[in-house]
């Protein structure tokens, strides 16, 4: 059968069990086959060959397109004749198929003596996503007197390709569609569970809120053909947890504008809002798409007379509705006044904060992309034509307050910046582009990073990224047929791009499905590094990282750059003493606590930088603090370090990364080994006090400082999911923090220490305290205790020091990588089951506990649906605690009481912490570039 004949039999498939369209066509072969259609005139399928070939074939440097752009470039020249594709229609299909084989195409046009080369360069005036071989051809072409090629460098000196782009409109009419109450997670908007089908849009678009959300937002958008539906987060914040770039992308396809009409399923220019507006990793991506993101501020929190917050019962602030966005209400965005407006004009709420100049460039452009592109084009251009180049984009905002000392924050992004013209130091508030150091993809966002990688024609890592991995992580707990399909293909895709992989192509050294955060956090060697990865929970402690949709992480791979603001930071430091029977998630918990009673029920945290003064504690132990900041809505966290801890966690991650080499992961560019001389400068610089650790100024400027007192922090904290609060917009949120014994003996059916949010201290106190609890007699489960370990690593240090032995007397289940699962587990006993490393029950895409259980686990997730879905009878919920809770709570199939908790953790030696002596600030000393 052919290749063609396989596709038909797919297309109706999909036509009949999903109703889909024909899957865009990314295959050479398959294109091949439908080209060949094309040229015999009397074929019966040529028909719908020219179809497929010009409205259904992957644009970039998918091995389609190359077939493609070959194609259109042998009509232009007149190599091939099609009666339907003239020389001028396949010039305009190369204009839409973004760079790589159509620029190439399009340049050796453009760059010969056939008569369509003015045409070419025309086209090519319009072409932002040029890379250094298309830079080399053309300067070599200028320097030999080519009158096109000098026309097309003078053109980008101008960056005609932007300037001549129309302006946004002034006036955008919306139409309101409350999307859920709350928060808004971009589970609902792209559910984990769907992780495998990304990559295929027009699929994975089924499953954002629900179908009959979606034929709601279908249906008024067409009732509605002058308004862009909007989709609001009512009493909430749009887009927390989980960076997706498929969240927007699923929006946009219901709600925004078709990209292209020869580009299947990729639309942009959605709009979204929150009364909270928008969550900053989601932000980032509805600016990757062009899209608008409004902060509506319609419920504020009531005040008396004398301007005292008025608290409900729960000492919560009580909201009143400032103005109605009820689902139908049509309102404008006036972008020139940069104000929201209801039917009759009148102004509702200021959202300049969505049209800063940047904004507005993205917007403009159609995505983020086409202006960092573009600027970088601009430059070259002006450098080979040894002209200034025009100012044509907004200026990097430069802001620098004299006096001022600057946060952890302010110092890393100073040191990184690129193309800075300030001689001072620049403040929060400043707009630049800075080094990326460290870049992170996992692999259910991966084959959407691959995907942008091919539409950016980007083929390989940036020379100036000093450390890449591709996780395996997200797919680990279960080796299914989506398993399969998906993995291998990223993998190739990714080693052969210079990324370190979690699994070998070749099947040279085996899976290594360690949880993605651990790995960056030891392939990140420096305190000043910047981190970008593919996930909400990228949050290193060391350096400062942002989790980021799956398009950044490409730009960052490509370019070894990003853009953005130096956010504002708050700082966090600790009194008092940690109760030996606290275990330091505990402490994370009440920070969060804490923090909104101090600033009653003001999150300061939000879209900021959390600088935590931890001090003498392992990147591993610290980890747990920054990890949990994606909860507490903060843009990015930073651990501030004493030299000594700093040096300790360097040597830890030094050994680590030896291990990554000694079992085969490095690459031809030797990047492990160079990671390895990095952490030896970096050590070098501490120890001769050259560069000691981060540290803010002694005169540096907060937004916000919160002091945690552990002398209250008396018992275990939960992060519960409220489920059954009457105000709905307060479930799910991670801001209901209680004690444990507030739970009173409540039933626990299942019980989770797995994920990003422990480390090898979590395997060694389950191991300590089942020794502890055999001591009174013989261990049974009444419930399942679910054990991910998140490394390998730490799976080979417990065997080697006997830890592994006791939790593998107690298991009923034991990982096997030579026999991997192949089928999701949906029933559990009530025993140990000893799970193989990655993320398992928290990332929710194939393990789930059963419907309507109550879990409790030291996961990162309580998103309705994600580790438990509800059951007819009951909500699920995920009650997230510290590891010894969830052990206790497993062997007794309840929350245990405090005096019984105390018993079981006896003599074990929690992760113990003591706040620094003194405050780690420093006085001021200059900075140091890279």
């Amino acid at each position: 059968m052919s290749l063609y004949s396989e596709y038909l039999e797919e297309i109706e498939v999909r036509k009949k069990d999903l109703g889909l369209h024909p899957k865009p066509i990314d295959s050479e072969e398959l294109l091949s086959e439908i080209i060949a259609q094309i040229k015999d005139t009397g074929n019966e399928h040529r028909e719908a060959s020219l179809n497929f070939f010009i409205y259904n074939t992957l644009p970039g440097t998918t091995p389609a397109a190359v077939v493609k752009a070959k194609f259109l470039k042998e009509i232009v020249l007149g190599q091939e004749k099609v009666e339907e594709i003239s020389a001028e229609f396949a010039l305009e299909q190369l204009s839409h198929m973004k760079g790589g084989p159509s620029v190439e195409a399009l340049l050796d046009i453009a760059l010969s003596d056939d008569a369509n080369a003015k045409a070419a360069g025309e086209v090519l005036k319009s072409q932002v996503f040029l890379y250094d071989a298309d830079y080399a051809r053309l300067s070599a072409a200028f320097k030999e007197g080519n009158a096109i090629a000098k026309d097309l460098l003078e053109s980008y000196a101008k960056a005609e390709f932007f300037t001549k782009l129309d302006d946004i409109p002034e006036k955008v009419k919306v139409i309101t569609y409350i999307a859920a109450e709350g928060d808004i997670s971009t589970d609902l908007l792209s559910p984990g569970n769907q992780s495998h089908s990304r990559a295929d849009r027009e699929l994975h678009g089924l499953c954002m809120i629900s179908p009959e959300a979606q034929q709601e937002i279908k249906k008024m958008g067409e009732d509605n053909p002058d308004a862009k539906v909007m989709l609001i987060a009512e009493k909430g914040t749009m887009g927390v947890g989980s960076s997706r770039m498929s969240g927007v992308n699923n929006v946009a396809l219901w709600a925004g504008e078709k990209t292209s009409p020869y580009i299947p399923f990729i639309n942009n220019r959605p709009v979204v809002a929150g009364t909270n507006g928008i969550a900053p990793i989601f932000l980032t991506t509805v600016g990757v798409t062009g899209g608008i993101g409004l902060d509506l501020k319609n419920w504020v929190k009531k005040v008396d007379a004398d301007g005292n917050l008025v608290k409900d019962a729960n000492g919560d602030p009580v909201l009143e509705e400032a103005y109605s966005v009820k689902t139908g209400t049509v309102l404008t965005i006036d972008t020139k006044a940069k104000k929201l407006l209801d039917s009759e004009g009148n102004v509702l709420v200021d959202v300049a904060s969505a049209f800063t100049p940047q904004k507005v460039e993205f917007m403009k452009a159609g995505g983020s992309y086409a202006v960092t592109f573009g600027k970088k084009l601009q430059t070259f251009a002006a450098e080979t034509l040894g002209v200034e180049a025009p100012v044509v984009y907004a200026a990097s905002k430069e802001i620098s307050h004299e006096g001022q000392g600057l946060t952890a924050v302010e110092k890393i992004f100073n040191r990184n910046a690129v193309g800075v013209k300030s001689k001072t130091p620049l403040h929060t508030g400043s707009d630049v582009r800075v080094k990326v150091n460290i870049v992170g993809s996992q692999d259910t966002t991966g084959p959407m990073t691959t995907q942008e990688l091919e539409a950016m024609a980007a083929s390989t890592i940036s020379p100036s990224v000093d450390g890449a991995f591709q996780s395996g992580c997200h797919t680990a707990s279960v080796w299914d047929n989506k398993a399969k399909a998906n993995t291998p293909k990223l993998m190739a895709f990714m080693n052969a791009f210079g990324v370190i992989t979690a699994r070998d192509p070749k099947g040279v050294y085996p899976a290594m499905t360690d949880v993605i955060h651990k790995v960056l956090n030891d392939i990140t060697v420096d305190d000043r590094a910047i981190i970008i990865g593919g996930d909400s929970h990228t949050r290193m402690s060391k350096g400062v990282a942002f989790g980021a949709d799956s398009g950044t992480v490409a730009v960052a791979l490509a370019t070894g750059e990003a853009a953005m603001p130096i956010p504002e930071s708050v700082k966090v430091t600790f009194k008092g003493n940690m109760k030996p029977h606290m275990d330091f998630r505990d402490i994370v918990h009440a920070t969060q606590a804490q923090m909104l009673k101090q600033f009653s029920g003001e999150n300061v945290f939000q879209g900021r930088v959390i600088e935590v003064q931890i001090g003498t504690l392992m990147a591993d132990q610290a980890f747990t603090f920054t990890d949990w900041t994606a909860e507490m809505k903060a843009k990015a966290s930073i651990c501030i370090s004493t030299d000594e801890t700093l040096i300790d966690s360097l040597e830890l991650a030094k050994s680590r990364i030896q291990i990554m080499i000694n079992k085969g992961m490095e690459n031809d560019a030797g990047m492990l080994q160079k990671l390895i001389g990095l952490a030896d400068k970096r050590i070098a610089g501490i120890k001769s006090g050259e560069e000691p650790a981060l540290a803010p100024d002694d005169n540096a400027k907060y937004y916000a400082e919160v002091v945690v007192d552990l002398d209250v922090i008396d018992e275990p904290m939960i992060a519960d999911p409220d489920v059954n609060n009457e105000d709905v917009s307060k479930r799910y949120t991670h801001d209901v923090i209680r004690p444990a014994s507030y739970y009173d003996g409540r039933q626990v059916d299942l019980g989770f220490v797995g994920s990003c949010m422990v480390h090898k201290g979590d395997m060694q106190i389950i191991a300590a305290m089942l020794r502890n609890l055999e001591k009174n007699g013989p261990i049974t489960f009444k419930a399942p205790l679910v054990v991910a370990p998140p490394t390998y690593n730490i799976v080979d240090e417990l065997k080697a020091e006997g830890d592994w032995d006791i939790l593998a007397k107690y298991a009923g289940f034991i990982f096997d990588d030579a026999h991997p699962k192949e089928a999701a587990r949906t029933k559990y006993e009530n025993q140990l089951y000893l799970e193989r490393p990655g993320c398992n029950l928290c990332m929710g895409n194939q393990e789930k506990a059963e419907p309507g259980d109550t879990v409790l686990a030291t996961s990162t997730r309580l998103f309705q649906g994600r580790v438990v879905e509800d059951s007819a009878e009951k909500k699920g919920e995920s009650l997230l605690g510290s590891t010894p809770m969830v052990v206790l709570g497993t062997i007794l199939g309840r929350f245990p009481t405090l005096e019984e908790y105390k018993a079981a953790v006896e003599g074990i030696n929690l992760t113990s912490f003591a706040p620094p002596s003194e405050d780690l600030a420093r006085p001021a000393i200059p900075l140091k570039a890279v």
